[in-house]
């Protein structure tokens, strides 16, 4: 797998503002394939998007609006690879899931960690690190 060339890639960068996800949604548009069912494709989307906003919201809260995100799309044979770099302090995504999962109440009815359980449910490996250069990379596959 570490050696395997995608299909299909493509990187985007914008600005923190959720306006921006206007764009982040007609780029991801282009990597639709008719190759992977409907559903494959709307839960990446809708993962994609929760992310996206989650790093604008959450991470990116107390920094200027100027500050980057980027995004990055991967295609494969078999799967589809996302990645999304901020700039704000790392968080604990594994401890933040866990807590959200054993609340007795439906998480998706509640506003704090909806988007979580979203890009949970609609990915197969999900997992959110902090790199040598003070970003942090939230990582999203899809297998298909």
């Amino acid at each position: 797998m570490q050696n395997e060339e995608p299909i299909k890639q493509s990187c985007l960068q914008v600005e923190t503002d959720l306006n921006a996800v206007k764009e982040v949604l007609q780029w991801f548009e282009q990597f639709v394939s008719p190759r992977w069912p409907k559903d494959f494709w709307w839960g990446c989307q809708v993962a994609l998007e929760e992310g996206f906003t989650n790093a604008v919201r959450h991470a990116h809260r107390h920094l200027p609006p100027t500050t980057p995100i980027e995004l990055e799309l991967k295609v494969f044979a078999n799967r589809l690879e996302m990645r999304i770099w901020d700039r704000g302090e790392p968080f604990d995504l594994l401890t933040k899931l866990q807590v959200l999962c054993q609340e007795k109440c439906n998480p998706l009815e509640k506003e704090d960690g909806r988007g979580l359980i979203f890009m949970y449910r609609f990915t197969d490996e999900l997992s959110y690190q902090r790199l040598s250069d003070q970003r942090n990379c939230l990582l999203m596959l899809k297998w298909c």
